[in-house]
């Protein structure tokens, strides 16, 4: 990208998960770099931006020790009330 246009907030963010997610469905907000990462490419925070993104239904931001996990949308864990009814289902999975 060295040279090139500069990337919207939206794209920025949506590469970044599927850059920086490896094996896993998300990325750790501050563990993975990509705060840092934001704020170099477009000196701001990014809360604002990744907030409003899932607002949006774009990604899914599930809090966590140490900042958020962001996910593209769809990839994020079940809520802990689906989680609940999983685990006290009478059947066998």
């Amino acid at each position: 990208m060295e040279g090139g246009a500069k990337l919207g907030k939206e794209e920025f963010v949506v590469r970044a998960i599927k850059k920086l997610r490896g094996q896993y469905r998300g990325i750790h907000s501050v563990f993975s770099g990509f705060n840092e990462a934001f704020r170099q490419y477009f000196g701001e925070d990014p809360r604002p931006v990744t907030q409003e993104l899932a607002a949006r239904g774009i990604i899914a931001i599930r809090p966590v020790k140490g900042g958020v996990m962001l996910y593209l949308k769809g990839d994020a864990p079940e809520a802990g009330g689906d989680a609940l009814k999983k685990i006290l289902d009478e059947k066998e999975a």
